[in-house]
């Protein structure tokens, strides 16, 4: 495991960089507890920080992806309208910044119904079909969960662990540090860690 002390002098080159792909709850707002779900914009919390590392990604023309399970559509907590609705809104929210996320995917079904739910490949397809250029070599993901890390793992991408600060860590999170290329506290050290600035 490496720890973010210990990653300055371990950061690809830029021009290996090509997409970010993110995770939402937990890396760009703030999660809700476990088995509740962000079902409307008012619930969701930008974490601190977040627009100006994602602008700093932007500024390194970097394409930035976000990659997300909604299990909550198929619980019926919520429609895919009001995930698009919440998306909409943060791009705007992230325009005051000078930031912006190139694209959204995210998964709406429930557990062993399809591909797309991490970490299974799906949502890596998806955006593979709307940008052809994208080569897992030239990726990294930032998840705060074990699927996220296992997704890119199995997929070949760089992967960064984004530590919950909460007393009761998801399930998988010591796992997920442990495999996790590296492993940071928030969004903007993660940038950090990949480009020594924000």
């Amino acid at each position: 495991m490496s720890n973010w002390s210990d990653t300055r002098n371990l950061h690809p080159p830029e021009n290996d960089l090509k997409t970010v792909f993110l995770d939402r709850d937990g890396v760009l707002n703030r999660k809700m507890p476990e088995g509740e779900y962000v079902t409307r914009w008012d619930q969701f919390e930008l974490l601190p920080g977040v627009p100006e590392a994602i602008a700093a990604l932007n500024q390194r023309g970097l394409r930035v992806i976000v990659v997300s399970n909604q299990r909550g559509v198929a619980l019926g907590l919520y429609t895919r309208a009001d995930v698009d609705f919440i998306h909409n809104q943060l791009q705007q929210q992230l325009a005051e910044s000078g930031a912006h996320v190139d694209k959204f995917y995210f998964c709406p079904h429930d557990k062993n119904e399809c591909n797309c739910r991490k970490p299974l490949p799906g949502l890596f397809e998806q955006a593979r079909a709307d940008f052809p250029e994208i080569e897992p070599s030239a990726c990294v993901i930032f998840g705060d969960s074990l699927s996220d890390i296992e997704f890119g793992k199995n997929l070949g991408l760089k992967t960064i662990f984004i530590k919950s600060k909460t007393e009761n860590p998801k399930a998988g999170a010591s796992t997920a540090s442990m495999i996790a290329d590296f492993t940071v506290s928030t969004l903007p050290e993660a940038v950090s860690c990949i480009f020594d600035t924000v």
